[in-house]
């Protein structure tokens, strides 16, 4: 144990810097819209694809390629990332070695809604190339982890169901032409919006949403749905008419996503019997630990206040809170279908008391062995000790290059060349206009996303 901890100190000894500040050249130039750059930063560090970190590396990657139109090198690193949260195992030597060291010492596995999403922007690039057979295939695929998820959670706080995932799925089967299954999941999203993401992250389901149910109500001929669904969204005027020319699906990446920080808690430490408790009154917290070892619980002992680092999330907030896709025939406004920010406090916090008793774990651990160690020998404990304190430290990796929120409008367009202007607006009323040229043919449907990478959290200025 001894030279394990003189190891550590010569090689181990990690910085305080979070993840977000560790890769702080090419957060720079992804945040202020240099793409190219931001890209060749990622390619510097090509042992970023074998490391702790290899799937936040297949993630920026991904997105990144994404925004700049290389459409399938950008589906290579998501199908990369794809695979790694597939064949995920956790390497217990690693989980074990954290305990005397911090988190980052294993493998960053992803949050459950990273793992959706990045199948959402794998759909999304294979819908740019008009290839709808292999977004069919990222269909099933994300069914599978909703599942997935839905089968892992039984709570009705939980973040169990994604309404916009569904919704997402119902945009890949109309584009397919399967309508019936089109209905299905905009039912399906509709649901969560009216139940979970209304309750849980103050989203209600969009009217374009309502739309879309009863269009494919109505070409999949369930004309009880169809008319039970007007009544419902108080839509009793709606009348289906096919589109003249074809249809543009545009979808708004908003703003960036949260950051991770470390944030320290102070417990003080109580004993009763085998039991040890880790309070923290202001905060409200209290964990038991049963303690069987007689030296361990000799080494809690003597301790009387611990202080722990967890991980915290930042938000960013957006700089444009409104937006609008504006034509020769009309507005279509960009309605709010996923909030990623809540969603990330949402799976960060439901999992917090499981970080809270690991972390504290971690600490007692170390605190009991510099503690043994300095019994024997004065000098190594406080070498112990320093090596300790410098490794203690929260564990600050998500993927921080997706969108603060994602929101989306079905804009019908004349058959040809034509001319749309995105125009997005601030809460004091400035409007920044981008009009964007598209080529149409009848009866197709075009995808769309444009991305503002603004944030009056951090300031940028920059626009995709």
């Amino acid at each position: 144990m001894k030279s394990f901890y003189i190891f550590l100190l010569l090689v181990i000894v990690s910085s305080c810097a979070t993840y977000y500040q560790s890769n702080f050249t090419f957060n720079q130039e992804f945040e202020h819209g240099k793409l190219n750059e931001a890209y060749a930063t990622l390619q510097k560090e090509p042992a970023q694809a074998r490391s702790k970190k290899k799937l936040l590396y297949f993630f920026n990657c991904g997105l990144v390629l994404s925004m700049m139109g290389k459409y399938e090198e950008s589906n290579d690193y998501f199908e990369k990332a794809y695979l790694f949260g597939e064949d995920y195992r956790i390497n217990y030597l690693n989980e074990a070695a954290s305990y005397l060291t911090n988190p980052t010492i294993t493998s960053y596995k992803g949050e459950d809604h990273e793992h959706l999403l990045v199948l959402y922007y794998k759909a999304l690039n294979y819908l740019k190339m008009h290839n709808t057979d292999d977004a069919m295939v990222e269909c099933r695929r994300l069914n599978t982890r909703l599942q997935q998820l839905s089968d892992r959670y039984r709570s009705k706080e939980k973040y169990e169901h994604d309404a916009f995932i569904n919704l997402l799925m119902g945009i890949i089967y109309e584009a397919d032409k399967d309508y019936n299954n089109a209905f299905i999941a905009y039912r399906n999203a509709y649901t969560i919006y009216s139940d979970d993401y209304s309750r849980l992250f103050g989203i209600s389901s969009p009217l374009q949403l309502k739309t879309d149910i009863l269009r494919t109500a109505w070409l999949s001929g369930f004309t009880n749905d169809f008319e039970n669904f007007k009544k419902e969204f108080q839509m009793e005027d709606y009348v289906y008419k096919p589109p003249e020319g074809g249809e543009l699906v545009f979808f708004w990446h908003n703003g960036l996503a949260p950051i991770k920080a470390e944030w320290g808690v102070d417990f003080l430490i109580s004993r009763q019997g085998n039991w040890v408790y880790f309070t923290n009154v202001q905060l409200g917290l209290s964990f038991p630990f049963q303690v069987d070892d007689d030296k361990q619980r000799s080494g809690l002992a003597s301790l009387e206040v611990v202080r722990v680092a967890f991980p915290k999330y930042i938000e960013r907030p957006t700089y444009f809170s409104e937006s609008s896709v504006k034509t020769d025939n009309g507005s279509y406004v960009l309605q709010l279908t996923e909030d990623v920010n809540k969603i990330a406090f949402k799976c960060l916090n439901e999992r917090m008391g499981i970080e809270f008793s690991k972390a504290l774990l971690r600490v007692a651990l170390k605190k009991v062995e510099e503690r043994e160690i300095k019994k024997e020998n004065e000098t190594l404990g406080a070498i112990v000790g320093f090596i300790n304190a410098a490794t203690e430290k929260a564990d600050t990796r998500n993927w921080q290059t997706l969108p603060h929120s994602i929101s989306y409008c079905r804009v019908p367009l004349p058959e040809g060349q034509a001319t749309i202007h995105f125009v997005a607006k601030t809460p004091g009323g400035r409007e920044v206009d981008h009009p964007i040229t598209l080529n149409i043919q009848k009866g197709q449907t075009l995808f769309h996303t444009f991305t503002s990478l603004e944030s009056s959290y951090a300031g940028y200025n920059s626009q995709y």
